[in-house]
């Protein structure tokens, strides 16, 4: 794909890309929203290097995507801005959101379409990492007997699964631990393209299959997943950004920096209802 207003240097052919020539902290014209918004589609997950961002800055960024979501059961730490969940991490954590594969919040009802993530410190001496991974290519990767199997079960998604924010948000009364059921296989509302949609972090069961036998579908289809020939790995510097599509990819942070500090902001754009569309 051509781009005018913007360079885009890929990771690898099948996942991930580096965006130069924008400046976040300021409006994007229609044209540089655009082909950022193309990059995205075709690369799955973009970052930027050197960006400064305000709180507010970063919050028009991601608007211009979509409304911003609220995390319905992590801690709100900046009051003023229930938008933006601060990831962070020091000398005092033994563990950290993401530590798994996941997609992020996929036991909504409606699901987050994509996640900014805005890191202003990193660990001094390396570590820290995010594992992205195509969804597109899981599913098309899997043998033909199973695609059809898979074409008629759905998931059941549960945040109850997802232990970490649970003994943190103690500072809620609109607290929310939702579930879901959404198709095994999603077709993406852009792309038109077909892709897993379980995950480690949240799913926990297949309802049309007896319990043993959805357990053993889904640890096949999690080993699958985190095939590293389906990855890209990003390595964070201060003032960088990513910004992922929860609709195809999976994420994994690593927590192999203890105990060092890794601080930043996301914000994370509202999405749609799963839905799969057959061939």
């Amino acid at each position: 794909m051509a781009y005018q207003s913007i360079e885009v240097r890929k990771l690898t052919p099948g996942i991930g890309a580096e965006i130069s020539g924008v400046d976040l902290g300021k409006p994007l014209g229609n044209q540089q929203f655009q082909e950022v918004h193309d990059a995205l589609m075709e690369n799955l997950v973009i970052f930027f290097r050197d960006q400064k961002m305000s709180v507010e800055q970063h919050k028009e960024f991601g608007r211009r995507f979509g409304p911003l979501h609220v995390h319905p059961n992590a801690p709100i730490e900046l009051p003023e801005h229930p938008e933006i969940l601060v990831i962070k991490a020091d000398e005092k954590s033994r563990h950290v959101a993401g530590e798994e594969w996941h997609t992020d919040v996929s036991c909504d009802v409606e699901p987050p379409m994509g996640s900014i993530l805005y890191l202003t410190e990193v660990p001094p001496e390396g570590g820290g990492d995010t594992l992205f991974a195509n969804m597109y290519r899981a599913y098309d990767t899997l043998s033909e007997p199973i695609k059809q199997l898979l074409q008629g079960l759905t998931a059941l998604h549960d945040s109850s699964k997802a232990h970490y924010y649970r003994v943190k948000a103690t500072d809620r009364d609109d607290i929310k631990f939702p579930n879901a059921e959404h198709p095994v296989v999603r077709t993406h509302p852009v792309t038109g393209k077909q892709s897993l949609y379980v995950n480690r972090g949240f799913t926990l069961r297949i309802p049309q299959l007896r319990k043993h036998e959805s357990d053993a579908l889904l640890e096949m289809l999690y080993r699958h997943i985190e095939t590293p020939e389906f990855q890209c790995r990003f390595k964070w510097q201060p003032n960088s950004v990513a910004f992922w599509d929860n609709r195809c990819v999976q994420h994994h942070a690593m927590f192999d920096y203890f105990p060092h500090r890794r601080y930043g902001h996301r914000v994370t754009v509202c999405g749609d209802k799963p839905f799969l569309r057959k061939n």
